[in-house]
C-alpha cells in the first residue's frame, strides 16, 4: 500500500515528466509521436519511479521506450533541476507502456460490433422499471 508521501511524490514526478516530455520528446522520439504519462509509482524506498505511459501515432511503442531508455540520464538530470527542493536523491526510472486505453478502445468496438449484430439482448434503462403493466 502507498503511503502518502510515496503519492505525492509519484504525483510530482507525473507533473514534472510530463513537462520534460512535452518539452524535450521531440528531441528524443520525434515530432510526429504523442506520448502521456499516465500513472507514476514509486517504489517503498523511493529508489526506483515506474512511469506508465500512452503512446501513440506510432507502429511501434517498444522502439519509442527503448529510445526513452537511452535518454534517461538526460531526463533523470532535467528531473533532477526541477524536484532538487523536494528530494535529496532522484530515484531510477523505468519506463512501461500502458495499453489500457487502447484495451478500452478494442473493448468498445467488439461491444458496439456486438449491438450492431442484435447479439446484445434488449437495453435495460436504468431507474426504469422494465415490468409489463
Amino acid at each position: 500500500m502507498e503511503t502518502k508521501r510515496q503519492k505525492q511524490i509519484a504525483e510530482l514526478i507525473k507533473r514534472q515528466i510530463s513537462m520534460i516530455l512535452l518539452q524535450e520528446g521531440s528531441y528524443i522520439y520525434g515530432n510526429s509521436v504523442l506520448v502521456t504519462v499516465t500513472q507514476v509509482k514509486l517504489t517503498p524506498d523511493f529508489n526506483i519511479a515506474k512511469i506508465y505511459l500512452s503512446i501513440f501515432n506510432t507502429e511501434n511503442k517498444q522502439e519509442v521506450i527503448l529510445e526513452l531508455q537511452e535518454a534517461n540520464t538526460r531526463l533523470r538530470h532535467n528531473l533532477a533541476s526541477k524536484m532538487k527542493h523536494q528530494m535529496r536523491r532522484i530515484p531510477d526510472l523505468q519506463y512501461y507502456i500502458d495499453d489500457t486505453i487502447d484495451e478500452m478502445y478494442h473493448v468498445d468496438q467488439l461491444l458496439a460490433k456486438l449491438e450492431a449484430e442484435g447479439q446484445m439482448g434488449p437495453k435495460d434503462v436504468p431507474g426504469e422499471d422494465n415490468k409489463d403493466k
